[in-house]
């Protein structure tokens, strides 16, 4: 798989973001979700997405268990910041904490160490600075190789790189939802950072192969607003259309919106997740996908930016309704 660069960090075009295979798309199995994890690597995937909120730690047991023998091949990327628990989810990234919870993550995941630490979400208690102080401390011990942000402004990106370079920032980014390229990734630019675009396939919409009927108990697509009602009717609409340009190219609908980020320049490394190893190995593929000016003109007028419908649902740098993801 062609590789690419994150502020100095190389890895696959391609990562794959891990989060649900613990939570927010209802029920998993643990071994299915190793294999997944396995087939993504066999398919030249190296970055791997974690954080420690996810299932409350259970995803970066999962993720230890399924590069147990493997720990060369990959590159782990995981995130502090949400605490999830038994008193529901909060925000905490104290500097005093910062370290011990990259210590927590460090023994769930069996490795010595980060590649890429992310702050999941900025804790508005305490000076961002003083948390990037603390990210660039692990740095210096060896702990962690590259830090990262999620979920920030322009405004926090450069707060953050003034204390200490940036590898990447990740954000929500497909082609049914492109606001971050009003601000979010020309800052990123600008800081040197790279581009990490979670739900690059619209939370399953952009595959066109959205289950039928209403979603699994713990589906948290069940609370967001593109995917209910005349919102969703219109978005299909869109994908109907997309789903016609990729049979002309002959890809799948969801080969497709991977390669137009991909397109979008070469510090752009997407994270699709999937528990499907069948899916995973599809995705991958996208990285041989190259489109031409004429491709991505046909995209651009086949399903414009302005016409998807639906408020995001997300606790997030955009949009005003916010719940930890």
């Amino acid at each position: 798989m062609e590789r690419r660069n994150l502020g100095g960090l190389a890895c696959s075009a391609i990562g794959f973001g891990c989060m649900g295979l613990s939570q927010a798309y209802g029920p998993a199995d643990d071994d299915a979700s190793v294999a997944a994890i396995r087939a993504a690597i066999d398919a030249g995937v190296t970055l791997l997405d974690t954080a420690m909120s996810y299932g409350g730690g259970h995803n970066e047991r999962l993720v230890g268990r399924a590069i147990e023998g493997r720990r060369d091949e990959v590159t782990l990327a995981t995130k502090f910041g949400i605490v999830r628990g038994d008193e529901g989810v909060r925000l905490d990234a104290h500097p005093d904490r910062v370290a011990g919870y990259c210590d927590a993550s460090l023994k769930r995941l069996g490795v010595d160490v980060i590649d890429l630490y992310y702050l999941h979400r900025v804790d508005p208690s305490v000076p961002l600075a003083d948390t990037i102080g603390a990210m660039a401390l692990l740095v210096d011990s060896g702990k962690v190789r590259f830090i990262g942000l999620s979920e920030v402004s322009p405004e926090q990106i450069a707060e953050a790189a003034a204390v200490h370079p940036i590898a990447a920032v990740e954000f929500e980014w497909s082609l049914s939802w492109r606001e971050p390229e009003d601000d979010v990734v020309p800052a990123a630019r600008t800081a040197g950072a790279g581009l990490v675009p979670y739900s690059p396939l619209g939370r399953g919409l952009l595959t066109g192969k959205l289950p039928a009927g209403p979603f699994e108990a713990g589906d948290f697509r069940a609370a967001d607003g593109r995917f209910a009602g005349e919102a969703l009717d219109r978005n299909l609409t869109l994908v109907a259309e997309l789903t016609r340009i990729a049979r002309r190219l002959g890809v799948t609908t969801g080969q497709l919106a991977l390669a137009w980020l991909l397109a979008q320049g070469p510090e752009v490394v997407p994270i699709p997740g999937t528990r499907n190893s069948a899916r995973v190995t599809e995705n991958a593929a996208a990285a041989d996908i190259v489109l031409s000016p004429a491709d991505l003109a046909a995209l651009e007028a086949a399903a414009p930016r302005e016409a998807w419908t639906g408020d995001r649902r997300s606790f997030a740098a955009h949009g005003t309704a916010r719940t930890a993801t």
